[in-house]
């Protein structure tokens, strides 16, 4: 897993989400690689279409670190949706190498404030200066906001998660760091008139 780019998890469509299944997918978020789930066994599988909706709708509830994640219904045996499977992973390798300029950021983070914005920690209200992309392979941004030590984990989530919905970034790990912008005037002496 740490030196794969997109990895791929093979569940058993019969008895898929076990708890190893889901702490297998998410060591691989956590390690910043990007998750493909194939089902396998769906040569198995009687009503299809009411089972590939109940999965989907399990891998959304189940894996919400990977929000969007892609899975594939396969048979090892028949050969049935691997082609597809490789056209997942080849989606997925784009997403996990997507780049997003600093100009759309930035207008992205002013309407979002304006939607919704940052709380008030202690009476005093938390800036969002500005947002850059620092990396790709996954996507890393840099936020700079006044007291990011403050800001609530909750709100670091929404951030994440629109910026995971407005960029088109479904199935990859985001990061997203805080950092509070430099003082241009710290450690300067005040002049006296």
């Amino acid at each position: 897993i740490r030196f794969a780019e997109v990895v791929v998890v093979v569940f058993d469509s019969m008895i898929p989400f076990e708890k190893q299944d889901l702490q297998i997918v998410d060591l691989i978020a956590r390690e910043g690689r990007a998750p493909v789930i194939a089902f396998n066994k769906w040569d198995l599988v009687e009503d299809r279409q009411e089972r590939l909706a109940d999965l989907h709708e399990r891998t959304a509830r189940l894996l919400p670190q990977i929000r969007g994640v892609r899975a594939v219904p396969v048979s090892g045996e028949t050969g049935y949706g691997l082609d597809r499977l490789m056209e997942e992973i080849v989606a997925t390798h784009k997403v996990w190498n997507r780049r997003v300029a600093t100009a759309r950021l930035n207008k992205w983070l002013d309407a979002v404030a304006q939607h919704h914005p940052p709380p008030a920690v202690s009476g005093r209200r938390i800036k969002l200066k500005y947002i850059t992309q620092a990396k790709t392979r996954p996507p890393g941004f840099v936020l700079s906001c006044s007291r990011p030590d403050a800001l609530p984990a909750s709100y670091l989530r929404y951030l994440t998660n629109a910026l995971r919905e407005d960029f088109d970034l479904p199935g990859v790990p985001v990061r997203l760091m805080l950092r509070s912008p430099d003082n241009p005037f710290a450690g300067k002496a005040k002049r006296r008139r």
